[in-house]
């Protein structure tokens, strides 16, 4: 079948099962010269018939910017770069060919699940497998471990935080998420192993003991739970909420945009049609107001890490401005301290700064948001890798990750355990 007929009959299967496919599509790493080049790759997202894709945004010319362009665009983007003289190469040749593999991996370990023990920590799941996953872990740890319900999605699913605690009241506390954005699969999966190593190790490993003897840790799997069902529905490339936009036709708000710090700046975008939109107001989408109430009635949590891929970065306050955190050097130690165990396991490298200065203005974070409402220890994680695969990390590398990560964790744990106020 040539290409033209491989195209239509993507088309036909959508329109059957309503599925997306990215047959052809091509994930390309470019790396701009200097500013001129960087606003010319800006511009290429305002040209919506391309529907490029920025996995990686551009934003300074030392760092490569990733797009995914779909088939029926690679020959006018790639003749753009050429023209200007923008070095690109293929990161990826074939997207779809990824996610078959990925599918097909996900299909052969959907086995019967009798609790936590069975299941599979090496493969991706499902909102409904992770939902059951958490239920059995409560269900098996009932003096550590206990679901609250915080919230409903726009489209009425549950929010579930796990409560890690092994008792008193209002005790200083430690937030986790992962999940914001749907696609980056990596990271829920993070968050159900490092769930089911906190709940394992309790009683068992003296540091990880003496932390949850001293702090409560909150842990919010699937922080998106509309956007993460979609990606496995529909549209497996999925980052936003699943809100519906007032006057236009494009849905969805990211959700790490829509915090009330710094909101609405040029960190982030007015156009309902793009991925990095801020939302109409401050706290708009259910899902970041649930947690936003969360945080402020309990009123003790001392850290939030908020979990995020890919890039290998570990970033700290602020996003929204190039003024340093009143706290820049703590942040900044601890950062440095947290890598230093993360890389000790598997060698694995990551950069670690504010987010305006590491990567690109950010408005509109949950980090900024927590850091400004009392949190001290705020920080964003974007775990592997560095483009090779991107949002489609194989699931052979999820442990590695999650084990690795796990050590960061712990590091910024005994900092809060120890100085906590």
């Amino acid at each position: 079948m040539n290409m033209r007929g491989v195209l239509i009959f993507t088309a036909l299967l959508v329109a059957a099962f309503g599925q997306k496919l990215f047959v052809g599509d091509q994930v390309l790493r470019v790396t701009a010269k200097n500013e001129e080049q960087l606003t010319l790759l800006r511009g290429l997202e305002g040209m919506e018939h391309l529907q490029v894709d920025l996995w990686r945004s551009p934003a300074k010319a030392s760092l490569p910017v990733d797009i995914h362009v779909p088939f029926h665009s690679l020959q006018s983007v790639k003749a753009f770069l050429e023209y200007n003289d923008i070095p690109y190469s293929i990161m990826l040749e074939d997207l779809q060919l990824l996610l078959d593999q990925e599918q097909e991996e996900m299909k052969r370990s959907r086995m019967l699940v009798r609790n936590t023990n069975s299941f599979s920590y090496s493969t991706y799941h499902t909102l409904d497998e992770i939902y059951n996953w958490i239920d059995s872990l409560v269900a098996e740890h009932p003096d550590l471990v206990s679901k609250i319900q915080i919230g409903h999605t726009y489209e009425n699913r549950p929010i579930y935080v796990l409560k890690f605690s092994t008792g008193g009241s209002n005790r200083p506390a430690i937030w986790i998420d992962t999940g914001i954005h749907s696609r980056e699969w990596i990271t829920q999966a993070t968050g159900i192993w490092t769930a089911k190593k906190i709940a394992s190790d309790y009683g068992k490993e003296s540091t990880l003991t003496s932390i949850l003897n001293n702090l409560d840790i909150f842990l919010l799997i699937v922080t998106n739970p509309d956007g993460f069902a979609y990606t496995h529905s529909t549209n497996r490339m999925w980052r936003k909420t699943r809100s519906i936009n007032a006057g236009s036709a494009c849905v969805g708000v990211d959700p790490n945009r829509n915090w009330d710090a710094g909101f609405g700046g040029p960190g982030a975008s007015k156009n309902p049609c793009s991925e990095t939109y801020h939302g109409a107001y401050p706290h708009s989408e259910s899902e970041v107001k649930a947690i936003v109430d969360f945080l402020l009635s309990h009123g003790n949590v001392k850290s939030l890490l908020s979990i995020h891929s890919y890039s290998q970065m570990l970033l700290f306050p602020y996003g929204y401005t190039n003024n340093l955190a009143p706290d820049h050097e703590a942040l900044n130690n601890l950062a440095r301290e947290a890598l230093s165990a993360l890389t000790s396991l598997h060698g694995t490298k990551y950069t670690y700064g504010t987010t305006f200065a590491t990567i690109y203005q950010a408005d509109g974070t949950t980090i900024d948001w927590a850091y400004n409402n009392g949190i001290k220890y705020s920080y964003t994680f974007e775990l592997r890798d560095t483009g090779r695969y991107g949002f489609i990390l194989p699931a052979n590398q999820i442990i590695p990750t999650a084990e690795e990560t796990w050590l960061a964790l712990v590091k910024i744990f005994e900092h809060v355990r120890d100085n906590p106020y």
